[in-house]
């Protein structure tokens, strides 16, 4: 798959993702686009090049003035960046979790935590332009958002981040993800943690996946990246964060130096060869930033 493909995903009606580029990379940020009665998006992408989501949009038939919901699985800017762009495009409602929905108001806060969180890799974003506040609608654990023709069931999974939210579909047996399933790599075929600071925590984490895992799910629908069959995914990713955490922590402990256990896990990284050396680094930096801090606020 290239940067701005859009492709029909399997046992899910009316359903398609585009790869939207994020970071400049591809088969790494997925934007769903469902052509339901009322016409909506799942996540929005980074906000750099969101026209590639429009022209993703236009591909399957959906006008601009047709897209009616912009429903985000959380207010971190690599799932909510695109927002306030789309939304000025559209005239489309944005839903995202109460305890993340100012943000998208007033996205200052955001844009400050992002940089420090990021690092380097913020040159890749754009800063985010408001939604209008008569424009955001709050939804909560056990909420639905009617779309006409299917409804996605709203389930709270705050390990990732506080105002982390994953949808279910239930009719198609599909679950949208967000962060909670980690990271699916194309390439390897192959689930990777991810633990940026600062809400990362490791129990919530592993409570979230086995919610999702008592879901059912057939397909598990990946932010990053791509649809995949549920299978033993989310087993598969209990194990990968769980192991992840400890190798952190161990390297800590045996090195005394935070600086030094960054560059340990950077260059010990094989994901270079799905998404190329830049941005693999930028990703492991971050995700052992992320434990660092779950670490110390556990101590």
């Amino acid at each position: 798959m290239a940067i701005g493909d859009v492709v029909e995903v399997e046992r899910v009606p009316d359903c398609y993702h585009v790869d939207t580029g994020m970071y400049g990379t591809a088969d790494y940020g997925s934007v769903y686009l469902l052509d339901a009665e009322r016409p909506a998006i799942v996540d929005s992408g980074i906000g750099t090049n969101y026209e590639r989501v429009l022209e993703g949009l236009a591909s399957v038939g959906i006008a601009p003035a047709d897209l009616e919901a912009i429903v985000l699985t959380h207010v971190h800017l690599d799932h909510a960046g695109g927002a306030g762009f789309i939304a000025a495009e559209t005239g489309a409602d944005v839903y995202a979790h109460a305890d993340g929905a100012d943000f998208l108001s007033d996205p200052e806060p955001l844009w400050e935590g992002t940089k420090a969180a990021v690092g380097d890799q913020i040159r890749h974003y754009t800063e985010p332009e408001p939604v209008p506040a008569d424009a955001v609608e709050p939804v909560r654990d056990g909420d639905a958002v009617d779309l006409g023709s299917t409804t996605l069931a709203v389930h709270h999974a705050p390990g990732h981040a506080f105002h982390q939210v994953v949808f279910e579909d239930p009719e198609a047996d599909a679950v949208y993800t967000a962060d909670a399933a980690g990271i699916y790599v194309p390439t390897f075929d192959a689930v990777r943690e991810t633990t940026p600071p600062p809400g990362f925590d490791l129990e919530q984490v592993v409570a979230d996946a086995r919610m999702i895992a008592g879901l059912e799910p057939e397909t598990l629908c990946y932010a990053h990246f791509g649809a995949v069959s549920a299978d033993d995914r989310l087993s598969e990713y209990v194990d990968v964060i769980t192991r992840w955490v400890e190798a952190v922590d161990r390297k800590r402990a045996e090195l005394d130096d935070d600086a030094a256990v960054v560059e340990h896990f950077v260059e010990a990284a094989d994901v270079g060869e799905a998404w190329g050396e830049e941005k693999a680094a930028g990703e492991v930096a971050m995700n052992v930033r992320g434990v660092m801090a779950y670490l110390d606020d556990r101590a």
